[in-house]
């Protein structure tokens, strides 16, 4: 690879591929960097260490080690892809004098699209429904093969930030009633404007929603923050909703109140790990084909794949 010296080095794990950022990214990022891949680096890590300014991370990669940190001795900024950063170890980062940087509002928007399109497909049973129809075992149509309401129903916002108020406003053109929990109570002005009213205790929320969207941080105190205390106080015929972070949930604790029927559904966009083992298969899995309702996909949450994407900015900002 040519590189110009009038631009800044940026770190990559790979170009496409399973681990890459995507060929639609590559052209922005060009215009402001030298792209330089962790294959190129590491076959010429002596010429390459000093022209490295930038790391851009994408699903996670490059992995940030000591042993990376004290190869790049000109490295400014570290850049996420993403909000959570709970795959990073922040101390070590920072005592390097590198900064860190996530993308805290720009992926806001399409983290809360997918959390009402998780929201809507459980409660319409689209999954489920997509499978009767291509099944090619299908010779007629349940008649009690039915939803439940949207409009109108509870939905209980566990984390009240730029992403749960964005699914606020979502919910509330759906003429929902939104509660909410969350470390500081919201404004009274932003409270009106979404219709949303604050429970100061998480258990008030639970046993009130008929649809709980979990959108906090991955923390030590919410990893398990909904576990089988958590859950018996839902309703019966409540939809547990996660695009957090997967350790957020005790799956093990989910996988027994589905199957119990202690809470209706669940509708994931992340789980522990990602992807969950195939094999043996995972219980989570097995619970798509039988009685506890089960809806997910990838963690495509905070994904954008336009040119334009937000996250792909903040080196650039920042540098």
């Amino acid at each position: 690879m040519d590189i110009g010296e009038e631009l800044p080095g940026l770190l990559v794990n790979e170009i496409g591929g399973m681990h890459g950022i995507l060929h639609d990214h590559v052209e922005f990022l060009k215009k402001h960097f030298c792209l330089i891949t962790i294959k190129e680096f590491l076959e010429n890590k002596k010429n390459m260490s000093k022209k490295v300014q930038a790391v851009y991370l994408w699903w996670h990669k490059p992995v940030i080690d000591r042993d990376l940190l004290q190869s790049l001795p000109n490295l400014k900024v570290i850049a996420n892809s993403g909000v959570g950063m709970d795959h990073l170890d922040l101390k070590l980062v920072a005592s390097f004098g590198v900064k860190m940087a996530n993308a805290p509002c720009a992926v806001s928007s399409s983290t809360a699209d997918t959390g009402m399109a998780l929201l809507l497909a459980s409660a319409r049973r689209l999954v489920e429904g997509y499978h009767v129809a291509v099944s090619p075992s299908t010779e007629y149509y349940e008649a009690d093969f039915l939803g439940v309401e949207v409009t109108g129903a509870t939905l209980g916002i566990l984390g009240m930030g730029s992403i749960g108020y964005k699914i606020a406003l979502r919910a509330k053109a759906f003429e929902m009633k939104i509660l909410y929990h969350n470390r500081t109570r919201r404004k009274e002005q932003e409270e009106q404007a979404v219709g949303a009213s604050y429970c100061e205790k998480i258990e008030d929320l639970l046993c009130q929603a008929d649809f709980v969207m979990v959108v906090v941080s991955l923390t030590p105190q919410t990893h398990k923050l909904i576990g089988k205390r958590e859950m018996e106080l839902m309703k019966p015929t409540a939809t547990l909703i996660n695009i957090s972070r997967g350790a957020v949930v005790d799956q093990e604790a989910l996988v027994i109140a589905l199957r119990a029927g202690v809470i209706r559904a669940a509708a994931l966009d992340v789980t522990y790990p990602e992807p969950l083992p195939r094999s043996p298969s995972h219980l989570l899995l097995f619970l798509r084909s039988t009685a506890g309702g089960l809806s997910g996909t990838q963690p495509v949450g905070s994904g954008d794949a336009s040119p334009t994407a937000p996250g792909l900015h903040v080196c650039v900002k920042l540098l």
